[in-house]
């Protein structure tokens, strides 16, 4: 059996338990819990996916996350991701907004959260091929040149104006 999540609807309510893939080959919405990683300065983590993975080889983000779990917060997902991912640990998340991204891949309720990431990291190479900080104007300035995840664009907007 695959990865489990609550399928919700368009008020972001639970109406059921479905495996990811199949949610995302019927358009089904689910949720998705994401994270911007700013350092002590306040520069926002960019890193960029490897090419050989599934979804959105080789291109550009500025959110670390993945799928909320069957009955897992958003809050949860996060913090969960942080670790898988960055091999960060314990480090606060803070929801910013949620809202219904209609994605490349398929639609889902994006969960946006902020979090000071301090001291080392540790990228999963399977998730993350490079990693850099960027100030707020360089990332702007870097997504205005088209190589990052579409999903990540319509969020940055929505942050940049929370």
């Amino acid at each position: 059996m695959g990865e489990l999540v609550d399928r919700v609807d368009e008020e972001d309510l639970v109406v059921g338990v479905v495996e990811r893939a199949e949610a995302i080959e019927r358009g089904w919405l689910h949720r998705v819990a994401t994270t911007v990683c700013r350092d002590p300065r306040g520069r926002i983590l960019v890193h960029r996916r490897p090419d050989g993975i599934s979804r959105f080889p080789g291109q550009y983000n500025w959110l670390i996350g993945g799928a909320a779990g069957a009955g897992e917060s958003y809050e949860e997902a996060a913090a969960r991701e942080l670790s898988e991912e960055l091999g960060v640990f314990g480090v606060p998340v803070r929801q910013v907004f949620t809202f219904l991204c209609r994605g490349e891949i398929s639609p889902y309720w994006l969960g946006v959260h902020e979090a000071v990431v301090r001291g080392v990291i540790v990228p999963d190479p399977t998730e993350i091929d490079w990693y850099g900080w960027f100030g707020e104007g360089e990332l702007l300035e870097a997504v205005g040149r088209g190589e990052f995840v579409s999903d990540g664009v319509e969020a940055l907007r929505r942050y940049l104006a929370a």
